[in-house]
């Protein structure tokens, strides 16, 4: 992936978390005033609040953590000045302005923060309850010949499906764990097209359809 095409779906990420973020606030705003779990009913016979969403408070530090270290990494490689104190948004904003200012000359700066932002949009989705869809692949897996291949787009990556895919490697984790897919991500597409009946164009398109949607 180039760096520009990076600095875009960099672009895209950010834009995702910056509209997704203070749903976060207010998913744990009503559980604010939340007493123990233990804690017995009021006399008053209503019952206690809520126990706190710990998983949504969690993804917020995380999400406040990542973006500050990010923005200071990102200043820090392009020789700015350290970036002042900001609120998650406006951190986000001033990031969405370096990208065209340095970040886009940057290829493995541009990885970085394509890298990072999407991690954080992904959390954000999961503490919000948004699933990822797969999208079926045409073609058949390698492994067992099923129609069982889809892209996760969130992952960028492609999976069989099929619980009893097994492979010839005897050193593979199928052979030990049921639990196990086989895997291609993004940059063995063009292997995996070359194998099956597939079209990378395709499998790129499939996964990335949620940035043509932001």
């Amino acid at each position: 992936m180039t760096a520009s095409s990076s600095a875009s779906s960099s672009a895209f990420w950010l834009g995702v978390l910056l509209r997704q973020f203070p749903e976060l606030n207010r998913e744990l705003a009503p559980s604010r005033t939340a007493r123990p779990a233990m804690e017995r009913a009021p006399r008053s016979g209503r019952p206690p609040s809520a126990p706190i969403r710990l998983f949504v408070s969690d993804t917020i530090r995380d999400i406040t953590d990542g973006v500050v270290e990010l923005e200071e990494a990102v200043c820090d490689r392009l020789r700015l000045p350290h970036p002042p104190r900001g609120t998650v948004e406006q951190r986000l904003l001033r990031l969405l302005a370096l990208l065209d200012r340095g970040i886009t000359a940057d290829p493995l700066l541009a990885d970085h923060v394509r890298a990072e932002s999407r991690r954080m949009a992904r959390r954000c989705s999961r503490a919000l309850g948004d699933a990822e869809t797969p999208v079926r692949v045409r073609g058949r897996c390698p492994h067992c010949d099923s129609v069982s291949l889809r892209v996760f787009p969130h992952r960028e990556t492609v999976l069989c499906i099929n619980p009893g895919c097994r492979c010839a490697d005897p050193s593979c984790t199928c052979t030990t764990d049921d639990r196990h897919r086989h895997a291609w991500p993004r940059d063995r597409w063009q292997q995996l097209t070359e194998t099956v009946d597939a079209d990378l164009t395709e499998l790129t398109a499939a996964a990335d359809e949620e940035d043509s949607a932001g």
